[in-house]
Parts: structure tokens; sequence; C-alpha cells
């Protein structure tokens, strides 16, 4: 790299973190400005600009505060208040956001539940939420329908849809009726409340068991939505795209946070399509976008077309882009500012590649080390920690060393870690002691490596957890589901790599009995799990390996994959087209592997 160069990246770099640094500079754990707040002075400043796009509507920031106060009008008419918490079950629509910072307006909380969420997952989620209240649409009325048991309290559900058939504990949620008023609610009814408090519960699949409901703090939503405003530079003329769900981060707080705080415009779709994306983009003249990872990838595997250089698109922000469609994505759209950040919904660790480097999920220079709380830590993986030396104390990786990300716990807006609505999945994400007595630090539970320069590379997760479309897949959850089923003797779940895809599929290794149906298996998981979280393959043998100490092992089956001339076992394939298990043959595995199938 020359002088020259070496200069432009540091600039590039610092102009970045320092309107990161400026947006976010008067987030105080005890002040008493939250997240709608920050809202409210938006839609004051920009009243009469265009703030959300949504399937043919458009609202006014003036119209989209007004919609949001009747959600408010309604939460007080339902007695709710500081303390309580609504649940929302919905797609993305235009009612969305403004559901959430109305209910932040009185003071309540807001759960954003994964819409693609059904049985008893489902019921787990509304249960830890401590939420009576449900608000749903038509399309949530199917999953709800899915729910026989596990609900903690009675749930009352709140249908926006006018003209939709309801069952007793449905309610009609007229948000046009006179009785709930556009006017704004008085501060007095969050009197009290300050940026320490809960304003979401955002849900995460941990390494065991059902999701996990992340408390998100006023504090944790700003950093979100007033960092990305700052780190894009997105102006009031901009219109960023979002095809992304916003019960997720990345979209609902990030994509979000980047329009509305800017004056911008929201360009919200319902679901993300690959074949409607340029034309949709180039359509509503778009200039930023905000994506996943695999959302480029979905993209790249279209043929290639004209309309991919036919957008205004100018920056793409993000996580979870790998090298290679990165650089595809850069070459075919001409597209070259991307903005990979790095963050996860929970913790205190968030990193900024504000240089374009391909790969890199951010950068801590030396010369502002000490602005940043993270460090990465020597891991056994075996044993799945920290490695200790022999004063008791973690061990730092050197540069090009994998270890475990790490953040640094403090009672501030950057470092503050407020878990989950368990207690005890929160000390879990805990290290202590870590490099002195009585220290705490945050455990990512990803591996990483950073490079002499600062940049920071994601290497992959611990533990059993492993990603698909985009989503966190927890196999001690799938593997319960699957144990459930009738016929079923064993289970085993893991992930597998599937050649023209990212992250891994999930694959259940099954011991029958004369009982199982492999058919009805099918049916089975499409009521109790979403989509991203049903095994693509399936496995039939007639026992599961286990370690000396009964744990079930996975070593082989990775390594054995879907691969029938790996396997003198029955292997089967979740066929999109067929829409049933089709018995894997070496034909069939290698149409897979080279990406025939849309999984």
């Amino acid at each position: 790299m020359t002088p020259w160069a070496r200069i432009a990246r540091e600039f590039r770099f610092v102009s970045g973190l320092s309107r990161v640094f400026w947006r976010i500079r008067d987030i105080a754990p005890d002040s008493a400005t939250l997240i709608c707040d920050d809202f409210e002075q938006a839609c004051d400043r920009f009243a009469e600009h265009t703030a959300l796009i949504f399937e043919g509507e458009r609202y006014t920031y003036r119209q989209l505060d007004a919609l949001a106060n009747r959600f408010a009008a309604w939460a007080l008419g339902q007695g709710l208040g500081p303390g309580k918490t609504v649940a929302l079950l919905l797609p993305n629509r235009a009612e969305y956001v403004p559901a959430w910072m109305g209910v932040s307006k009185i003071g309540a909380a807001a759960a954003l539940i994964n819409s693609n969420l059904t049985g008893a997952a489902l019921a787990h989620c509304l249960s830890i939420s401590g939420a009576s209240h449900v608000i749903c649409d038509a399309e949530s009325l199917a999953a709800i329908g899915t729910i026989r048991a596990g609900l903690a309290r009675p749930l009352t559900y709140w249908v926006i849809d006018a003209d939709v058939a309801l069952s007793e504990n449905q309610q009609r949620l007229d948000l046009r009726t006179p009785k709930l008023a556009p006017e704004r609610p008085p501060r007095s009814h969050r009197a009290g409340i300050t940026a320490r408090d809960t304003a979401l519960y955002i849900y995460t699949s941990g390494t065991t068991g059902m999701p996990k409901a992340a408390k998100i703090a006023h504090t944790r939503a700003q950093l979100y939505m007033r960092a990305f405003a700052g780190a894009t530079g997105a102006r009031a003329d901009d219109r960023l795209y979002c095809a992304l769900p916003l019960y997720h981060s990345t979209g609902g707080l990030c994509g979000v946070g980047a329009a509305l705080l800017n004056g911008a415009t929201l360009v919200l779709r319902r679901k993300f399509s690959a074949s409607h994306f340029w034309p949709d983009v180039i359509e509503q003249d778009c200039t930023v976008f905000v994506y996943i990872g695999e959302l480029c990838r979905y993209l790249m595997n279209q043929a290639p077309s004209t309309q991919e250089r036919q957008h205004r698109l100018r920056l793409g922000f993000g996580n979870g882009l790998r090298p290679e469609v990165w650089s595809e994505f850069e070459a075919r759209t001409g597209l070259t500012r991307m903005l990979e950040f790095y963050g996860s919904t929970e913790g205190n660790v968030s990193l900024f590649n504000f240089d374009g480097k391909v790969g890199a999920v951010g950068r801590v220079p030396g010369y502002l080390r000490h602005r940043f709380d993270v460090k990465l830590v020597r891991f056994d993986v075996d044993a799945e920690a920290p490695i200790r030396g022999g004063d008791g104390f973690c061990i730092p990786c050197e540069p090009g060393e994998v270890g475990e990300a790490i953040g640094l716990i403090k009672d501030d807006a950057r470092g503050g870690y407020t878990g989950y609505a368990d207690s005890t999945a929160s000390e879990k994400k805990v290290l202590r002691n870590a490099f002195a007595a009585g220290d705490a630090w945050f455990r990512t539970g990803d591996l990483m490596r950073e490079d002499a320069e600062g940049y920071f590379y994601f290497v992959d997760r611990i533990g059993d957890t492993f990603r698909w479309k985009g989503e966190n897949v927890s196999t001690t959850e799938v593997a319960g589901v699957i144990a459930r089923f009738p016929g079923v003797a064993e289970v085993n779940v893991y992930g597998v790599k599937v050649a023209a895809f990212d992250g891994r599929a999930g694959m259940a290794a099954i011991t029958p009995d004369a009982a199982f149906d492999i058919g009805k298996l099918r049916e089975h998981l499409i009521n109790e799990l979403p989509s991203y979280a049903r095994p693509l393959f399936v496995r039939i043998q007639p026992a599961i390996e286990t370690t000396g100490t009964f744990k079930y092992r996975k070593v082989d089956l990775v390594h054995d994959g879907f691969d029938p001339a790996k396997s003198e076992f029955a292997l089967y394939f979740d066929h999109p087209t067929l829409q049933r298990y089709e018995r894997i043959t070496p034909a069939l595995h290698g149409d897979i592997q080279a990406g025939a199938f849309k999984l």
C-alpha cells in the first residue's frame, strides 16, 4: 500500500468512526431521553418528508408519528405502561415501527416475536415475553392456531386487519377509530423511565434450547439506531431499501435508524425476493440498502442482468458478507461502498469496517485501541471455554491467532450488558476474572482472528449452533422437536456444508422404530419449526454413536454429510420441487452441490 493510499484509508476510517461517536455522544443509562424521543425529534424536524413506503402506501414523518400515537392510545386504554410488555407478532408492514414506538411512548416495552415461529417455539417466546397482549394481523393468525399448549398466561390477540373473522380471545384493533387519538401522549406517561430500562425484547437462538429473549435497553436501541445513522452518512434525500425482517436488530434497528433518524425514506418490503430486488431498487430510486450476507449471495446466484448496473445505490451496509460473494457483488454491480459491521443483538462488542476491506468484519487500529474494550482470547474448542494461564487469567491472542471475541462490561451505554429475560442464560454469557480479579466480560460466542493492522475476521460460532439463511439454529431445539415425533427412537442434529451456499444446513441422523413415517415427519416439522430450522437432510441408521460419556458424536456425521458415497445408510433431501424427503442418489447429490435448487 502506498503512503497516499494508507492516508486515504485512515481518513475513511476516522471519518466514519467520528460520525458514529458524534451521534452517540450523549447516550447515557440514567438519561430521560428514550428511543421514542429520538423518533419524535426526527418526526418534528422532517415532518413533511416521506418517511415510509410500503406496498404502494406512503407515510410522511408526521403521519408515521400519528400512527405511533394511535398505538400509544390503544396501549393506555388497556391499562399498559411502565413495567408492562406488548408482544408484536407481525410480518414486515407499515404499522410495525409505529407499533413499538407507540408502546415506548407510554413507557412500556415491546417484544418482537419472530413471525416465522409456530407451535411450541412460538408459545415459548410469547410466554417468556411477559406480555398478556399480542398485536398481530391476519397472516399471523395461522401461526397462532398451531399453539396447542405451553402458554404461561392467557393472551389477548389484537388483530389490525379489519376484514378477518375472530375467535373469542381475539379482538379487532381498529387504528382508524376516533377513540385512538393521533396526538402525542403526555411525556408524564413515561415519567421515571430512564434509558437503562428495557425498550425491546429481541429473540436470539443461543447454543442450546429455545430462543432467548435479549433485553434491549433504550441505550442499546439508541446505540444501534444512532450509530448507523452516523456510520452510513445517510441524508434526507436518501431512499433506503429494507427487505430484512423488522424483528431482527439488523433490519429493525440498524436499517430503520439509518433512515428515520436522518429524515430519509425507508422503502420497506414484506420479504426479500432475489428476482424482484433490482427492479424494486430501480423503480423506487433507492440509494442505500441494508443486507445480511445471504441476501447478497442470493442476488449473485441470479443470472447476470443489465439491471445490476442501472441502479443508483451508493452504499450497502450489513453483516455476514463472505469474501467471495463480496468481490463478485462489487464486480457485477459496480457498488464498491460496502459497510460491513459486527455486532450481536444482546452484546457490547461492535466493530465497523469503514475501509471496505473485503472479508473483514471491522477494524480497531492501534492508535484507537484505547477507545475499544474488545479482546480476542485463546480458546479451547473441545472444552468450549477460554484458556487460562498459570496465573488463572485469560491469554490474549497474538495477531493471526484464532480466539473468542469478548467485550468489557461497564456501566455505560457502550459497555452495558442487560442480558436476557432468563437470568441463568444471561450469566452464561459473562466471563469473570478474565484479566483482573472482579472484572466481567461479555462472551460473544464467536471465534475471530485479528491481523497486524487491526482488521478482525470472523471464523466460526462456538458450540453446536449453526447459521442457515442468516438465522442461528439450535441443534438442541430441533432435536427436541424431532424426538417428540412418533417412531423416533434417537436423533442427533448437526449442520453440514452445502457447496453453493453460506452457512450450514440442518441434518438429522435418526434411529427409527416401526412407527416411523418420514413423510409425516416433514409435516410435523413444518408445523413445529420455522423454515430455516427444519433439517434439509435426514440420515436413517440403526443406532446413534455416542462417546464414553454418552454424548452423541457428531464429528463423523459432519464429515460424511449428505454424500451417499460416504454413507452406507439411507440419506434423504427435503426436495423443494417435489415437496417431500427424496432419497439422495449420486446424481441428486451432485445437483444439490452445484446449486441446482433454491434452498
